[in-house]
C-alpha cells in the first residue's frame, strides 16, 4: 500500500497534533529533555489550536498529511527559509514518521515528495535542519 500525501485542513488539527507529539516522544528520546518531552502530551489541545489557526492562515507554510490508508502516519511542514542569507531557499520545516513506519521507504517518499513541492515552488536551494545527535534523520 502506497502512502498519500495531502495538504492538510483545520478538520486534521487534532490528529496532526498528536501525531507531532508520539512523532517527537520517540524521535527526540535521548536528544531533547526528558522533562519537555514528557510535557508534550498535556498541550495536546493547545497543539490543535495552534495547527487549526496555521492550516487557516499557513503563511508561507505548507501543512501537509501522510497516510496510510485511513491512518495518518506522519506529517510535513514546508516554506521558505528562514535564513537570511539565503533568499531563494526552501525549508523542509518539518518531517515525520510515526517510529512503527520507519525503515520502510516512507520517509524516502516524504522527502522527494517535499523536494519537487520546493522546487515547484521556485526555490533553488533546499535546507533540511536537524539536531547534530539526530543521527537517524542525519
Amino acid at each position: 500500500m502506497n502512502i498519500v500525501i495531502r495538504k492538510a485542513i483545520y478538520e486534521d488539527a487534532y490528529e496532526y497534533a498528536s501525531c507531532h507529539i508520539t512523532c517527537w516522544l520517540s524521535a527526540y528520546s535521548g536528544i531533547v529533555s526528558d522533562e519537555f518531552l514528557s510535557s508534550m502530551p498535556g498541550k495536546i489541545d493547545q497543539r490543535a489550536e495552534m495547527y487549526k489557526q496555521a492550516f487557516t492562515n499557513p503563511g508561507n507554510c505548507e501543512y501537509y498529511c501522510v497516510e496510510l490508508g485511513e491512518k495518518m502516519i506522519g506529517f510535513l511542514c514546508l516554506g521558505k527559509s528562514t535564513d537570511e542569507d539565503k533568499p531563494n531557499a526552501g525549508d523542509v520545516i518539518a518531517i515525520y514518521l510515526l517510529e512503527e513506519y520507519w525503515g520502510k521507504g516512507h520517509g524516502k517518499k516524504m522527502m522527494k515528495f517535499s523536494v519537487d513541492r520546493l522546487k515547484q515552488l521556485g526555490y533553488n536551494e533546499i535546507i533540511l535542519w536537524t539536531f547534530q545527535q539526530n543521527t537517524r534523520a542525519r
